[in-house]
């Protein structure tokens, strides 16, 4: 499995900034809680974050790196440096005028958002501010895109998947260097933000001229090149970033009532961690190895690329999503139960975390599924379930909410997005089956159903052992940390072990797997 480890590369530093995400949100959660400033600043930074995902790394990205390793292949790094610098400068142009007029049309924008802010006049003007000073961070995470995508389809992997790491960074220090010469919390975090835009630029530039392809700034112009890359970007723009409009749709319905839109935020950003370990890692690399595949004609070898990467996926993925559905609750004790967050917050958020717990698996085979559409050029057949799936989010949150009357909206909102996914994961993997661009070998369909089992078992383990222990023991944050690392590191034995004896996998195998990597 040679793409073994360039996800390994990705997936990495992906972690190390997933694990540094869970410190900068712990100090986050400690200084706002989850009251009106937390809500004001969740919305602030979802909105860059949003239009990032949907335009700049979803829809981009999507169409982008297969042109790009067309040009790179056919025409050599000439040809695909040109092809870069025309699609830089209309990218610049496009981006930098959206955000002016968000800019100047924010109110109308977080009327749209944030509906359920109307009714608090201190609360709106304090989510218009801190959007405004948020959203330009859209423009670095556009150049970061383009270039990121360039060093991708390049091989290198490692400088793209760090950047986001300097994120986190930057947002802590904000958050105490900013803080005194600031009205809230909330300003110091949105200033970080742009600081972050900055640095996260920065160094995929000086990626870019370590490998001697840096593409200049040039006028914009309407090439045959770049009219292609819209044609393809412009389905992509809600294809590629279903999730985020998912979560956005729920954010909507969430702000009816206060301090949901926070406690959807801190569930996210725990399924986050292995969402972004396994699934934009497996996203990263399959596009643009799917694509040479297919330039050089190698139907089989795209068929086998596809087939161990969804293995892969799945074989991480399963006992993530059994251990956040089991033991949500010492989870979100442990990283965000300090200070202004409380008991009642950690119950609400382990809710939402249940839910977006079972969603888990579809989320990130969504990432390894859309490739095999973006990388035949089709970002069209996505787009329409992806809008599909929306329609079905929101159908099934409104249904949650007013028909079985949850009192929780962030509960009723994480269930009605894992559905959503699902449905959209099992539209995209029956099409690509049905155009013949996804068999599943004799592998994949045996070794699956195991995967599922082996999950299951560590899952019940989990669930007996968290429910034995954590209400007569789980007193102080350090008795809390130690259950929780027991508890993970009871949930690994118990995979490795029931995986070893079901045959998912060897260890045999695995070692074989890395040395055909190197």
């Amino acid at each position: 499995m040679a793409n073994i480890r360039a996800f390994a590369v990705v997936g990495f530093n992906t972690l190390g900034s997933r694990v540094l995400g869970f410190v900068r949100d712990s100090v986050i959660a400690a200084a706002l809680g989850t009251g009106g400033v937390a809500d004001a600043w969740v919305i602030a930074f979802r909105m860059p974050n949003m239009f990032r995902s949907l335009f700049a790394e979803g829809a981009f990205n999507s169409s982008f790196v297969p042109l790009f390793s067309r040009r790179l292949e056919e025409d050599g790094r000439a040809g695909a440096r040109q092809f870069a610098e025309e699609s830089l400068g209309v990218l610049l142009l496009a981006v930098t005028a959206f955000t002016v007029v968000v800019e100047i049309f924010m109110p109308q924008f977080i009327h749209l958002i944030a509906p359920g802010f109307r009714t608090d006049p201190a609360q709106f003007e304090l989510t218009v501010a801190l959007s405004r000073i948020a959203f330009p961070y859209l423009v670095f995470m556009a150049l970061v895109a383009l270039q990121g995508g360039m060093l991708n389809a390049l091989g290198h992997y490692a400088i793209p998947a760090f950047s986001p790491t300097l994120l986190n960074i930057v947002l802590v220090i904000a958050l105490f260097a900013l803080r005194p010469f600031v009205p809230t919390v909330g300003h110091a975090l949105a200033f970080g933000v742009i600081a972050a835009g900055i640095a996260q630029f920065a160094i995929i530039y000086w990626g870019l001229s370590r490998a001697g392809m840096v593409p200049a700034v040039h006028r914009p112009r309407l090439t045959a090149n770049v009219k292609r890359l819209a044609a393809l970007a412009f389905p992509g723009v809600i294809s590629s970033g279903i999730t985020q409009v998912n979560i956005l749709v729920g954010t909507m319905i969430s702000t009816g009532q206060a301090g949901a839109a926070a406690v959807l935020y801190y569930a996210d950003r725990v399924y986050q961690l292995p969402l972004g370990v396994i699934g934009i890692a497996v996203s990263v690399v399959l596009l643009p190895m799917l694509t040479r595949a297919l330039r050089s004609g190698n139907e089989e070898g795209a068929l086998d690329t596809q087939n161990r990467s969804l293995e892969f996926t799945l074989f991480l993925t399963l006992p993530a999503a059994a251990a956040i559905a089991t033991i949500p609750l010492p989870i979100v004790t442990v990283l965000f139960q300090h200070g202004h967050f409380n008991v009642a917050d950690s119950a609400r958020t382990a809710q939402a975390l249940v839910a977006f717990g079972l969603g888990l698996p579809a989320f990130v085979l969504i990432k390894g599924l859309t490739p095999g559409f973006f990388a035949r050029e089709d970002t069209v057949t996505p787009l329409k379930y992806a809008a599909l799936s929306i329609v079905v989010n929101i159908a099934a949150s409104l249904t949650l909410i007013f028909v079985l009357h949850f009192e929780s909206r962030a509960l009723a909102i994480g269930i009605a997005t894992a559905i959503a996914s699902w449905i959209n994961t099992l539209m995209l993997g029956t099409t690509l089956a049905r155009r013949g661009f996804f068999k599943p070998d004799g592998q994949l369909r045996t070794r699956v159903p195991r995967m599922v089992v082996a999950a299951a078992i560590m899952g019940a383990g989990l669930w007996a052992t968290s429910t034995a222990v954590w209400g007569p023991f789980a007193h102080g944050l350090l008795m809390q940390i130690a259950l929780v690392c027991a508890l993970v590191v009871e949930g690994l034995a118990l995979y490795a072990v029931a995986s070893l004896v079901l045959r998912t996998t060897s260890l045999r195998e695995l070692a074989a797997m890395f040395r055909r990597a190197g």
